[in-house]
């Protein structure tokens, strides 16, 4: 096997050869190793790379192979971590010049711990925009993240350092974090699949409202099998969440998905949220992976009713929330910080606490709607973004985003609208790849399912990847520049 196809191999089938002792894990990190000092300074998708203790980690994971240790289904898999989460001896920087001098972390956040705990080889930190707080990812104390099918065009954000990593080939896996799209936005920009649990079913241990939570932590992987066990690996439940601690976990795979007669299984199709428009070769591409699940059998149904989407109040929330969390901030270091958190928070900071109790309010009425549609259908499909990747000059705060000549509105209104809703309800939604734009970048789909029905939403995905294969494409002009 060539480096390049070492890179591009699944986690699964490198955990098979590393259980089989067909592949070393050192000379696998120590491939990704060499990868990301090359590709690195281009795409800008770590702030940290710990190499000196991967290598201790994954000399250890040799060892436990040839010993003949239980391994678990990461043994020796190289996994990147979002910069919002807490690796041992690392700083969290949170994307911002706020914390460039954090002292390193004292212990593992949980899903990291788990990770570890199934053999996997934590190497990186990935970049994420200042808090998480945009769909690009870029910012003032670390520059600009590239997506490698394109390097003038955005990895998407939050979790985009990790997406590109993946994309370009640097760890077949990365844990994101997603509190408007942030896991599913970047999977949709970089051609990847990215999954956002249900509410409750992976913990969010760190979030500072647990019970308004509306984060959620999953992984942005090349292929379905890696995204279930990754994600299967972290969920359960935490004594620190109370949304993890009284979880019913996961429902079993619904028997209508046990084979690949989809014959009695019902797709509402979605093809607008907020947003004005959708990219005539987004819509195309979105049909025709609908087309695919009708060839197996099921029924796809457009949703014609009108649906308030709440724009408006999930921006209240979404941007009043900046507003107190980063208001201690302001007097040292607001000449430092990103002028997009800075704007959010000039505007949340406009709303009254009447706006933000009625936008409480309508998230839940949007939650009841969604409920409503479940009635009828097994998933609710979408478009994941309404475009390809945008520049990586756009201006979140401010530019329009432009589909096939027209402006349509902020990041937020034109591009990611399909995305923040299922925040909002906590149904389980994943990005999928659909095909390729005219411009030659991916776009996607998204995938909703009931509250825990995860196994299901992969499952509907594996179907897909297996008719419409993604998992070999790769952005070969960036790995021959």
């Amino acid at each position: 096997m060539s480096d390049t196809d070492l890179l591009f191999t699944p986690a699964a089938k490198a955990a098979a050869l590393i259980r089989a002792k067909k592949l070393s894990p050192v000379e696998y990190l120590d491939t990704i190793l060499k990868a990301a000092d090359e590709a690195n300074p281009r795409l800008n998708c770590f702030r940290a790379v710990m190499a000196a203790d991967a290598r201790r980690d994954a000399k250890k994971a040799e060892e436990a192979v040839m010993r003949g240790d239980p391994l678990g289904p990461l043994h020796g898999v190289p996994i990147s971590v979002k910069d919002l989460v807490d690796v041992k001896g690392v700083p969290t920087r949170h994307g911002s010049a706020i914390f460039e001098g954090n002292p390193p972390a004292a212990a593992d956040d949980i899903l990291v711990k788990r990770l570890r705990d199934a053999g996997a080889i934590i190497f990186a930190k990935a970049t994420t925009p200042e808090f998480g707080n945009k769909g690009l990812t870029d910012g003032p104390s670390f520059g600009v993240t590239r997506n490698p099918w394109n390097l003038g065009r955005t990895p998407g954000g939050s979790s985009g350092g990790g997406a590109a990593a993946v994309a370009a080939g640097l760890g077949p896996l990365s844990l994101g974090t997603d509190g408007a799209g942030s896991v599913r936005g970047p999977a949709s920009c970089s051609g990847l699949v990215g999954l956002k649990p249900t509410l409750g079913v992976v913990p969010y241990d760190t979030t500072r409202d647990a019970f308004g939570n509306n984060i959620y932590a999953g992984p942005i992987s090349r292929t379905i099998t890696d995204a279930a066990i990754m994600h299967s690996v972290m969920a359960g439940p935490s004594e620190k969440d109370p949304w993890a601690l009284s979880s019913a976990g996961q429902r079993p795979l619904s028997p209508k998905l046990s084979g690949e007669d989809l014959s009695g299984v019902r797709i509402g199709y979605v093809e607008r949220c907020a947003n004005p428009r959708v990219a005539a070769d987004v819509r195309s591409n979105t049909l025709a992976v609908l087309g695919g699940w009708e060839a197996m059998g099921a029924e796809i149904e457009e949703v014609t009713e009108t649906i308030d989407w709440i724009e408006y109040e999930g921006r209240v929330l979404y941007q009043a929330g900046f507003a107190v969390s980063c208001a201690q901030y302001l007097p040292k270091w607001q000449n430092q910080m990103d002028p997009v958190t800075l704007a959010f928070m000039q505007r949340g900071d406009r709303f009254t606490l009447a706006d933000f109790r009625n936008a409480q309010f309508a998230r839940t009425a949007l939650f009841r709607r969604i409920q409503t549609l479940f009635e009828r259908y097994d998933f609710i499909v979408t478009p994941t973004n309404a475009r390809t990747a945008l520049d990586v000059t756009h201006d979140a705060a401010n530019d329009d985003v432009i589909i096939d000549g027209v402006k349509c509105g902020i990041t937020r209104q034109g591009w990611t609208s399909y995305q923040y809703p299922f925040n909002l309800t906590g149904h389980p939604a994943m990005a999928v790849p659909s095909g390729f734009g005219a411009d030659g970048l991916p776009t996607s789909v998204q995938i909703v399912g009931k509250w825990q029905a995860e196994t299901d939403v992969l499952r509907l995905g594996a179907l897909l990847e297996r008719i419409r294969p993604w998992a070999e494409l790769r952005p070969e002009k960036f790995l021959t520049a």
